[in-house]
């Protein structure tokens, strides 16, 4: 299967070139040429890792099929302490799938403790033997599961660029006190859009980039902007579905509808990706927090980035610019002409409004809506008192707009994308307790009030020596990339 981009379809590339580059030269991102249809039913009863195997095979053409199924057995094994696909009961027909079991404690552990395996083995399908520069915006938990796929990965240097102020106190440590020689962190002054539109900047820049050939080192990315970002997590809407109909919950066939905490879009795609494939999803519901410019795009058809930017207590959801709505709009246009000049008016002048067919076939398929603070806070509280659940700001987010979309005679599966001791302020005070200032203590608080245990992994992060404090300005993110050597 080759892979074009959204803004250039005679950009055509091979899968293992789509993952080694990350971003298309024009700044398009690669999606498939076609969407492979399979035996869903089928799928549904295997075990996880063969499943992953499986579903990647379809679009990773070039890769052999038995490295797929080690990697797949090796990524969601002990990392994820048996555990690769938790489907929890909440109440009459709503799931919640707890993707936070894997050593960062949050989703993006799916594909990016697979995707450092996808990358070395792109470059050596592809005879390259050049450095590769990883850089990578996040809004918290992208950051610190990159470093963790990554650290120490030979032939790859990985830098990560953080919001000063925008992630909470644990996810800035996590990353922090990240090990490994071949990683840095760096907090950049503004919002996640200004360190993400720096990145891109640096990805755009021909110049940035015949420099850094100079030295036997190219760009690439681990944001879901990089397809090998995307593609792992399609296989999780699969799990989630074959569970469902093995626990007799439903019968192969009967739509399932999922509701997902989104910012960049990534997550959220993967399910259409899904659905495209064959898999009998309902519909796919968008669930924002304050930040809601994607409710208003999937409402309106008109998406502006240019408006008040508020951080919230689900930070990796404060984005205005949400990368991966591009693929999507690519697949529903079939216009690269469109869907460049949507993506300039977004650059230019902060904003777009799509054709009202456009909307109308994306509202097809995906619903939406968000909460406020007091809502995220009040939902945190009645799952825990009333079913038991306790759940991070994020995955409240959707469960307070699941609430609201879901269909009678319809099972809901609310995608739980962190650990709540990822955010142990807001989730304590949600329930009503005091609140320590310090994080590590209302993790301890958090776990006496609830009688959970808080991850391994996050409570030794106090022991934890910081190694990264320097802040930049998101202009600098080029002279960062520049400062590497071979």
């Amino acid at each position: 299967m080759q892979f074009f981009s959204t803004r250039d379809y005679s950009r055509k590339v091979t899968s293992s070139e789509a993952i080694a580059q990350g971003l298309s030269g024009e700044g398009g991102l690669f999606v498939p040429e076609t969407f492979p249809q399979v035996d869903a039913q089928e799928l549904c009863t295997l075990d996880y890792p063969t499943m992953a195997a499986s579903i990647l095979g379809q679009y990773l053409t070039d890769y052999d099929p038995a490295f797929l199924l080690r990697a797949a057995e090796k990524t969601y094994g002990p990392a994820f302490g048996g555990k690769p696909d938790v489907l929890a009961p909440v109440s009459d027909s709503l799931y919640a799938l707890e993707l936070w079991h894997g050593p960062t404690c949050a989703f993006k552990d799916y594909a990016l403790q697979l995707m450092p395996k996808l990358l070395v083995e792109a470059k050596r399908n592809l005879g390259r033997t050049e450095k590769t520069l990883i850089l990578v915006a996040t809004s918290g938990d992208t950051g610190k599961a990159a470093l963790d796929g990554y650290h120490d990965i030979p032939g790859v240097e990985i830098a990560v660029f953080y919001p000063t102020g925008g992630t909470s106190e644990i996810q800035r440590l996590q990353m922090a006190t990240q090990e490994g020689e071949n990683v840095a962190v760096y907090a950049v002054r503004g919002n996640f859009d200004d360190a993400q539109t720096g990145v891109k900047r640096v990805f755009a820049d021909k110049e940035i980039a015949a420099r850094l050939a100079e030295r036997n080192i190219r760009l690439s990315s681990a944001n879901s902007i990089n397809w090998g970002r995307l593609v792992p997590q399609i296989v999780y809407y699969f799990a989630a579905y074959g569970q469902l109909v093995r626990g007799g919950k439903i019968h192969f066939g009967d739509e399932v509808d999922f509701c997902v905490p989104t910012g960049n879009f990534g997550d959220i795609l993967a399910g259409y990706y899904a659905k495209r494939m064959g898999l009998p999803v309902g519909r796919l519901v968008c669930a924002s927090n304050k930040n809601n410019v994607l409710t208003d795009f999937l409402e309106t058809g008109t998406y502006t980035a240019k408006r008040e930017f508020y951080k919230t207590s689900s930070p990796s959801m404060d984005i205005l610019v949400s990368s991966n709505l591009e693929r999507l709009l690519c697949h529903v246009t079939g216009s690269d002409a469109e869907v460049a000049s949507l993506m300039r008016q977004l650059s230019e002048q902060g904003s777009y409004t799509v054709r009202p067919e456009t909307l109308a076939a994306i509202q097809e398929s995906f619903a939406c809506g968000w909460a406020s603070e007091e809502e995220v806070a009040a939902e945190i509280r009645a799952r825990y008192e009333q079913n038991g659940y306790l759940c991070d700001t994020h995955t409240a987010v959707a469960f307070h707009v699941a609430a609201r979309q879901q269909r009678a005679g319809v099972p809901m599966v609310v995608l739980s994308t962190a650990s709540p001791f990822k955010f142990p302020r807001s989730v304590l005070a949600a329930l009503g307790q005091e609140a320590p200032e310090n994080d590590f203590e209302a993790m301890q608080a958090l776990e006496q009030a609830t009688g959970r245990t808080a991850p391994a992994s996050l409570a030794a992060l106090r022991q934890k020596a910081e190694r990264f404090n320097t802040v930049i300005d998101p202009a600098e993110i080029a002279q960062v990339a520049l400062s590497y050597q071979q």
